[in-house]
């Protein structure tokens, strides 16, 4: 077993103690430890943000328009289609944007270059990783982590970039590609680089998962911080009248902040190794396998069955799991053997899938994307904010 397979291991139990499906004595025991701990976090995360919050510690500023797009959960809530669609208007716009990520599981630096950097004290002169200079995409998925890939290979002159310190790749970004507009990549804890505008994603479907903090639940920080907020965006929503009460709670933390409808909506089919696109409506009536490691894969397997397609088959890894050949290899001759007709995935996940040299079975991803259901005049509006106001911006950009 592999390191990054133990880990994937570590997380799945984790997960299962904090959605209560685990019930043995060495469990509960399990569960009171992550309690406790989930308060130690909260406390630190909360000590840090008040540290901020007085001044005693300063986030930094670039003079440039920064908006961080982040949520208060651990994944799920859909992130990067709204980056995408912010980044993507922005350039419409005039805007020479460039997308900051830190590139959650990017593949590190070997052991000794990084043992040298530490020694020698020049981390701070490693550049950040370019995904993509706005033209040419120059990492793949395994260097530049699954998001920033994606990103890079959908927006045109955007400029992509993996650091975990996000100044340092601004400050790159400003200097090497003259860029204007800087976007955060999961920003919303990045108390470091100072916003102008910053926007929250919450999943209407499973708003703030059980409350708690990791690692305890899902929640980076308390519930209550979501007053940072200057616009929330409710995914996933359906659109119906239950979400009266989440905006209402919402609403008491944050009587300022603009909420703002949308739903991630699916719009093709794409086959993995041909390129060829083709139209949802091939789902219905067909049996179907799905293989995903999402943080919601749930949601996933929803918009298969929404689409008439008969799941006859599925597995799920962790988030972020990077599959081997033998792994697709068994899960494909398992789908045969269940009559599978088709094998459909993530965006997400068809980065992150081997070449393989006989293709029993068809593969094919699904392309989702973000819609406003309601609020769209705000969103109209928050947009051209963004892109309308004069510059040069001031210090607080």
């Amino acid at each position: 077993m592999t390191f990054r397979h133990f880990v994937e291991n570590v997380e799945t139990y984790f997960t299962d103690l904090i959605r209560e499906d685990r019930h043995s004595p060495v469990d509960a025991l399990a569960m009171t430890g992550l309690f406790v701990l989930s308060r130690v976090y909260r406390n630190l995360v909360q000590l840090r943000l008040s540290l901020y919050n007085q001044r005693m510690l300063r986030p930094r500023t670039l003079g440039c328009l920064v908006v961080s797009i982040g949520n208060l959960t651990v994944g799920g809530t859909g992130k990067t289609p709204v980056v995408e669609v912010f980044s993507r208007v922005l350039t419409r716009n005039g805007r020479k944007v460039a997308v900051l990520s830190r590139g959650y599981r990017s593949k590190s630096k070997p052991f000794f270059e990084r043992l040298v950097d530490f020694c020698l004290r020049r981390t701070d002169d490693v550049p950040p990783r370019v995904v993509s200079d706005g033209k040419r995409l120059l990492l793949n998925s395994e260097m530049a982590g699954d998001e920033p890939y994606m990103l890079a290979s959908n927006l045109d002159n955007v400029v992509v970039l993996v650091d975990k310190d996000r100044v340092k790749s601004g400050r790159y970004a400003i200097n090497k590609f003259n860029v204007d507009t800087l976007i955060l990549d999961d920003g919303f804890q990045y108390l470091f680089l100072k916003p102008r505008l910053n926007i929250l994603l919450i999943d209407a479907t499973a708003p703030f998962d059980n409350h708690h903090l990791l690692p305890r639940g899902l929640l980076r920080e308390p519930i209550k911080n979501l007053r940072r907020a200057d616009y929330i965006f409710l995914t996933k929503s359906t659109g119906g009248s239950h979400l009266r009460h989440l905006k209402s709670f919402i609403k008491r933390h944050n009587h300022q902040a603009e909420i703002i409808e949308c739903t991630h909506k699916p719009r093709y089919l794409q086959n993995l190794y041909s390129g060829d696109r083709q139209s949802l409506e091939i789902l219905k009536g067909k049996r179907i396998a799905s293989i995903c490691a999402i943080a919601a894969p749930e949601s996933f397997e929803s918009f298969l069955r929404d689409f008439g397609a008969e799941l006859v088959h599925f597995e799920r890894y962790a988030d972020h799991h990077r599959y081997s050949q033998q792994e697709v290899i068994d899960f494909i001759n398992a789908a045969d053997e269940k009559g599978a007709e088709l094998v459909l995935t993530t965006e997400k996940d068809a980065v992150r899938f081997p070449l393989l040299g006989r293709r029993d079975l068809p593969v094919l991803w699904m392309r989702v994307e973000i819609d406003i259901l309601s609020g769209r005049e705000t969103f109209n509006d928050c947009i051209s904010r963004l892109c309308l106001r004069p510059t040069p911006f001031d210090a607080d950009g």
